[in-house]
């Protein structure tokens, strides 16, 4: 697996060399492509939990969707670097691409990795999705996931938490409130041309519109168009 390759700016690196605590999210997913609702998600995170760092990690073989992304990793890795600018909290990172053993990514072996890469002293969340969040129990090692960071978990109200113990319940903190009405594979299907309406551009930060534009993803006459997923 590769190392932690997370851009930092130097406000961050004299931050981390004082010994100041950080509080930090790990962001996974497939961001094919990253859109206006993960930035959306990201920042309210943020917000509201004190993030100092929100990494965007995009993967590069998940485990149970063996399917595949639609866009190398590289492109999707180039697309959330660009899609990071908008907010100085976000950052990409590589952590969570192709292994070299050629196993799938599993966030087990991904978390502990980059828990082992930061200060003992900083503070490491999971911001995942509800829905993702209650296919916990199929992940790999479950309770060490549970263990070995904090989940902040998209949700409306009234996510139900009775099926973990009281012990992890205390280490999983709902995000209500985010209204994210986009998909990935909707915006793909507008972009191929595949759907009956075209996507708005405001789904899409400029910049990965432009790189999308460039390098042909997701058309008729580029890569991944006849993907799904």
């Amino acid at each position: 697996m590769n190392g932690v390759q997370v851009e930092h700016s130097s406000s961050d690196a004299r931050g981390a060399a004082a010994g100041r605590p950080r509080r930090i999210a790990f962001f996974g997913g497939t961001f094919d492509p990253p859109h206006r609702g993960h930035l959306a998600i990201a920042a309210a995170a943020a917000d509201r939990f004190h993030l100092d760092e929100v990494l965007f990690a995009p993967v590069a073989d998940q485990p149970l969707k063996r399917a595949g992304a639609c866009a190398s990793f590289a492109d999707r890795l180039a697309m959330v670097r660009l899609a990071c600018a908008a907010d100085s909290r976000f950052r990409a990172t590589a952590i969570d691409g192709p292994r070299g053993d050629g196993r799938p990514n599993y966030t087990i072996d991904t978390l502990t990795l980059l828990r082992s890469q930061l200060p003992p002293q900083d503070e490491l969340f999971c911001l995942i999705g509800a829905d993702s969040f209650r296919d916990l129990p199929r992940w790999r090692d479950p309770d060490r996931l549970l263990a070995i960071c904090e989940w902040i978990v998209v949700s409306r109200p009234g996510f139900p938490l009775q099926s973990f113990a009281a012990e992890q319940t205390r280490r999983i903190h709902p995000l209500e409130g985010v209204q994210v009405d986009v998909s990935s594979t909707a915006i793909r299907a507008a972009l191929a041309g595949t759907a009956k309406s075209i996507a708005e551009p405001g789904l899409i930060p400029p910049e990965v519109r432009e790189y999308i534009r460039k390098h042909r993803l997701y058309s008729a006459h580029g890569t991944g168009a006849d993907r799904t997923g």
